[in-house]
């Protein structure tokens, strides 16, 4: 017989019961489930049109026009030293694009890069993590930008860096959004290969960071005769693998695309070239390949890029699958009518 006491007792237990009952069963394989942010973060402002713009480029040789076709440039770089402190490459140049960027309505952030060794010591302690979470805000406030990207080529999980990145960019993440006021992003490994790199990219970082630049392309032979390093499918790979399979919110991925070509099958070292260089030696704005000679390499070789109708079609599927793309790097484009951020912006109905 069940008593009234008995049925009290059991009421604890019953519930505990039910709600264990209630939880969706995971099987082991499945995907942890993301961290809700304790901080609100900056309004989306939509489709993203990233273009990355490095301390060597000479902003005044880039029309202003290439500016309004970005909603965003990403400075690069601050530099992380052995200190693990970034230190900001050429401040002038960063004060020039910002004053550029910010007269053609495009938000700056700084782009951060540096060493595995630097990054990885940096980010192995609380101590070190906090100095650098310091020293990014600062660089923020003092150029007066909106946010910061992190460009760690790349943390793993064989060495432990993919958990010190995860505490890192949560860190960096709570300080960026207090207030909701600063936007942080990452520029990611491609995913297409398994393994240790993109794996260190774990789903519970998706609610902290506001977006990621996912880098689709150096996918590049040395051996094989050819391979193109940033073709329409491996576009279609990369999307697929984060959105699909890794779970990346649509929101939160930003399609990479490069604008330069790579050979396939010899060196990389001095055959790589700037789609503008490609046009100027009679590559075609139309084509996505172009034989070509260069300084550094004694005979002709064709070069693999991307033409405006793949470009277009990257942009296409970005629009319809992602929340943008992002172009390394501006200084690389034509400034003409065979522009490609102009391919961009005219298939995604950009104004500029």
């Amino acid at each position: 017989m069940i008593t009234r006491k008995s049925t009290n007792l059991l009421l604890p237990v019953m519930v505990l019961l039910f709600a264990a009952c209630s939880k969706k069963d995971k099987s082991p394989g499945d995907p942890e489930e993301p961290e809700t942010p304790v901080i609100a973060p900056p309004p989306d402002f939509g489709f993203k049109v990233v273009g990355y713009f490095p301390s060597y480029r000479d902003p005044a040789a880039v029309p202003d026009v290439k500016f309004r076709m970005t909603n965003v440039v990403n400075y690069a770089f601050a530099t992380v030293n052995a200190s693990g402190v970034p230190v900001v490459n050429n401040t002038g140049r960063l004060t020039e694009v910002v004053n550029k960027a910010k007269a053609n309505n495009a938000k700056v952030f700084i782009s951060v890069n540096g060493s595995t060794t630097n990054w990885k010591n940096m980010a192995a302690t609380a101590e070190g993590r906090h100095n650098f979470v310091v020293s990014v805000m600062g660089i923020i406030r003092q150029y007066q930008l909106d946010g910061v990207d992190i460009d760690w080529e790349f943390p793993g999980t064989s060495d432990g860096t993919d958990l010190t990145y995860t505490s890192m960019m949560k860190e960096l993440s709570d300080s960026c959004h207090t207030n909701s006021r600063y936007y942080l992003t990452a520029a990611i490994t491609a995913g297409k290969y398994a393994g240790q790199y993109r794996d260190a990219i774990k789903p519970e970082l998706f609610p902290y960071v506001d977006w990621f630049n996912v880098m689709a392309y150096d996918d590049f032979s040395t051996s094989a005769p050819y391979r193109h390093h940033s073709d329409y499918t491996l576009a279609e790979t990369c999307l697929n693998f984060w959105l699909n399979q890794r779970g990346m919110p649509k929101a939160k991925c930003v399609l990479g695309l490069p604008a330069y070509g790579r050979p396939s099958g010899i060196t990389q070292t001095n055959t790589v070239l700037t789609y503008a260089a490609i046009l100027e030696q009679g590559g075609s704005p139309l084509a996505d390949s172009a034989v070509v000679t260069s300084a550094g390499y004694p005979d002709p070789y064709t070069v693999y890029y991307n033409g405006q109708p793949t470009i277009k079609k990257k942009a296409a599927l970005a629009r319809q699958i992602a929340n943008g793309v992002m172009l390394w790097e501006k200084g690389q484009d034509s400034h003409d009518e065979t522009s490609l951020l102009k391919a961009v912006c005219d298939t995604i109905g950009r104004a500029y």
